[in-house]
C-alpha cells in the first residue's frame, strides 16, 4: 500500500480544483505573507488570487453565491499552504494549524459565513487530515481587497521533531 503525502494531496487538490500554485505568489503591499517565530507560523491574509487575477470578487450573496465563496475560501487556503510548504520544505511538517481567520465580503443580508469557512476548513482536513484541526473566526465585512470576496489569514505550528537545525526567525 502506498502512502500518500500531504504535498502529494495538496497537488492533486489543486489540480481538481484547476488551479496551480507554482511559481511566484503575488502579495498587494509592502508586508511579509509569512512569518515563523520558533516553530510557529503566521500566513499573512490571502485573497483567491491564481497569477495576477483575482478569480472570485464582489460581495458574497449579491455578486456571488456561496458555492463561489467557498471555492474562494478554498483558493485562499491553497495559497496559505503553498508559503507552509515553500517555508518548510514539505507540508508533512505541519504538526497543526491553530487558526484560521476567514473575512468574507458580504451582503447585508448574508449570514452564511461559517459556511463559506467551511471550505477551508474541509481542505484543510482534506491535505493535512487530524493537523489540519483548527479553531476558527468567521467574519462578515464590507470591503476587501482587490474586491475579493473572501481573505483568509492562518496560524500553523511546525512539528519539531522533523526539524533538523533551522533559523527560529526566518522571514519569508
Amino acid at each position: 500500500m502506498t502512502m500518500t503525502t500531504r504535498d502529494q494531496t495538496f497537488q492533486d487538490t489543486a489540480q481538481a480544483l484547476g488551479y496551480s500554485f507554482d511559481g511566484e505568489l503575488k502579495i498587494g503591499g509592502h508586508y511579509s505573507p509569512l512569518v515563523r517565530d520558533g516553530h510557529t507560523l503566521y500566513i499573512s491574509g490571502q485573497i483567491p488570487r491564481v497569477q495576477n487575477e483575482v478569480v472570485v470578487t464582489g460581495r458574497v450573496g449579491t455578486d456571488t453565491d456561496l458555492q463561489q465563496a467557498q471555492l474562494a475560501a478554498q483558493i485562499c487556503t491553497m495559497r496559505a499552504l503553498a508559503l507552509v510548504q515553500r517555508e518548510l520544505g514539505t507540508l508533512d511538517k505541519v504538526r497543526t494549524v491553530l487558526r484560521i481567520t476567514v473575512y468574507v465580503q458580504c451582503a447585508e443580508n448574508f449570514t452564511q459565513h461559517s459556511e463559506v469557512a467551511d471550505g477551508a476548513s474541509h481542505l484543510l482536513s482534506r491535505i493535512l487530515g487530524d493537523a489540519g484541526t483548527h479553531t476558527r473566526t468567521s467574519v462578515g465585512v464590507y470591503q476587501l481587497p482587490k474586491n475579493a470576496s473572501v481573505e483568509l489569514d492562518m496560524v500553523v505550528s511546525e512539528c519539531p521533531e522533523l526539524v533538523a537545525h533551522s533559523d527560529s526567525s526566518t522571514h519569508f
